[in-house]
């Protein structure tokens, strides 16, 4: 066979084909990065960048109407959706250029637009080019999974890549799925005027947390006015454009009638395995994705996938640290591999849901020998300047006090949560937490506060004793 034209042909212009293409050029590799939609992908169209916008507008309407709780005077905010919309595509289009064809070409990647796929294990064609290449990396993400509901394909329905579309009024949203996207998706729309169901199969929303955590963001919903209907199938739906009309079925049977303006499908994702030819290059896949080993190869040694596409974690973060693996294997030759446990993610609910490591949940139902700590944000001076005070830390040790896992649900637990990611990464304990001075008064504390929760466990009434006999101690206890 010829030489390759490439070091690295990158499939798939999303966050991990993006960090691929952008890190091999800089180090000098020949790249060439196909992309057949947009540049960016789902994160910065149809995902993180998008819903974040729409969810801190939903926030400052939300203050507006509750802005007595901070002593000013509150009223109704006239929401025009159109207008809210348009901040969304304006805050999209001021990063387009970042992640544009113009900059990749800039840095030496040649980009190629188009749909292709591959025609054996070594080459792969778009646009009747064939590009061939020493390593190949598809990192072509996912797609919102449609549920089989009767009705579905001829009624109008939404998912994440038309949501941002909208420019019409909403009055009333029907939301299918209560995973982040659906409950971050329904406080926005609810805080911004629009009457909303949520159908969760489930017996509460965001079944991946701790129930206790969970029902923190539960309960700040229904209080918005968001009617969660858990343990709920969707049986049927039917509608036009405006009027849509869905029966749905409880755990007894009985079923229950919805109609709504407009509906939201985000009942989970599924990979963007189609039409790329994998079975050519005989590459391997399962329900989840391409199958991959621990250091991203796929069962072609020479061709590696990142990101979505592999299942797992479908986080922006994850499909970067996966380019960062992906690079060091593909370039280096490093045995490096994907990390497993420290994985942090967020909901950007309000209050928002934070987590990394095991679960309470998870450590009981794997037999793992476990203490729980918390700390709640009303006790937190902080917590109570900012009128903040629902929702709580909890950390999950071993009997050694060794960080297993770690929850924060309350404000901006997302940013919160790093502390403990950096600890457990570093194989730290409780105590270097509780340890390190934290600035006052910040919300930060709070993980000290918690962590100092494992080290008060120990003074029981007989440790208060000892320490009273040995040092002379007088006060009582």
């Amino acid at each position: 066979m010829s030489k390759p034209e490439f070091d690295i042909c990158v499939i798939g212009g999303g966050a991990a084909g993006l960090v691929v293409a952008a890190g091999g050029a800089s180090l000098g590799a020949k790249v060439a990065l196909v992309e057949k939609h947009k540049m960016g992908g789902d994160c910065l169209h149809y995902g993180c960048v998008p819903s974040k916008t729409l969810l801190q507008s939903a926030k400052v309407a939300h203050l507006i109407r509750h802005a007595d709780a901070f002593a000013l005077p509150a009223h109704a905010p006239r929401v025009e959706m159109a207008t809210v919309m348009e901040r969304v595509a304006s805050v999209i289009k001021s990063i387009e250029p970042h992640d544009s064809p113009e900059r990749f070409r800039g840095l030496g990647v040649d980009v190629v637009l188009g749909a292709g796929r591959f025609l054996d294990p070594h080459t792969f064609t778009v646009n009747d080019r064939r590009i061939t290449a020493r390593r190949f990396v598809i990192a072509t993400g996912s797609r919102a999974a449609v549920p089989a509901i009767e009705g579905i394909e001829q009624t109008p329905y939404l998912t994440n890549e038309q949501l941002f579309d909208l420019r019409e009024p909403v009055p009333s949203l029907i939301v299918v799925g209560g995973g982040p996207i659906g409950i971050e998706m329904a406080q926005a729309f609810a805080r911004l005027g629009s009457r909303v169901h949520v159908i969760q199969r489930g017996d509460r929303i965001l079944p991946r947390e701790d129930p206790d955590l969970a029902e923190v963001v539960a309960a700040r919903l229904r209080r918005e006015g968001v009617a969660l209907l858990t343990n709920h199938d969707t049986v049927r739906v039917k509608g036009d454009a405006g009027d849509i009309h869905m029966t749905l079925k409880d755990s007894q049977g009985e079923e229950q009638r919805l109609t709504a303006s407009h509906l939201l499908i985000a009942a989970g994702r599924r990979p963007n395995i189609e039409n790329l030819g994998l079975a050519a290059a005989a590459v391997e896949t399962d329900k989840g994705g391409i199958v991959t080993d621990a250091r991203l190869r796929t069962s072609q040694k020479h061709i590696f996938a990142a990101g979505d596409v592999v299942g797992g974690p479908q986080f922006t973060h994850m499909a970067e640290h996966h380019a960062g693996v992906v690079l060091r294997n593909a370039i280096f030759h490093w045995p490096a591999k994907v990390e497993r446990k420290v994985i942090p993610w967020a909901t950007f609910s309000d209050p928002e849901l934070a987590r990394v490591g095991l679960s309470e949940t998870e450590a009981r139902e794997q037999g793992i020998a476990h203490q729980v700590f918390s700390f709640p944000f009303q006790d937190l001076d902080r917590g109570r300047t900012d009128g903040a005070t629902e929702g709580f830390a909890k950390i999950i040790t071993n009997r050694r006090g060794k960080l297993l896992g770690a929850a924060i649900v309350g404000p901006h637990a997302g940013e919160l949560i790093h502390e403990y990611v950096l600890a457990m990464a570093k194989g730290m304990k409780a105590s270097a937490l509780s340890g390190v001075i934290h600035i006052y008064p910040t919300l930060a504390q709070i993980n000290r506060r918690a962590a100092e929760a494992r080290m008060k466990q120990g003074l029981t009434p007989t440790a208060k004793k000892w320490i009273k006999r040995i040092f002379g101690l007088r006060g009582d206890y």
